[in-house]
């Protein structure tokens, strides 16, 4: 349960970001380790919530925010 929280907590993050902030850098903003960082975005792939692409400074971009609201 605390693990989709986190999710939903990065990927909202994520939306927020913009490309500002590297994706390890933000996941640390929001008390999460490089590993959980890189789970949830692996996840995030995994669900095409994000997609590769470089964004500025983070490499991943929001598919379809409003797909999951």
């Amino acid at each position: 349960m605390k693990h989709m929280k986190n999710k939903e907590r990065y990927y909202n993050a994520l939306i927020q970001n913009q490309g500002h902030i590297n994706e390890i850098d933000l996941g640390e903003k929001i008390q999460l380790n490089e590993i959980e960082t890189r789970e949830i975005i692996a996840q995030l792939l995994a669900e095409h919530r994000i997609a590769y692409e470089v964004n500025r400074n983070c490499n991943y971009k929001v598919v379809n925010k409003n797909a999951y609201r």
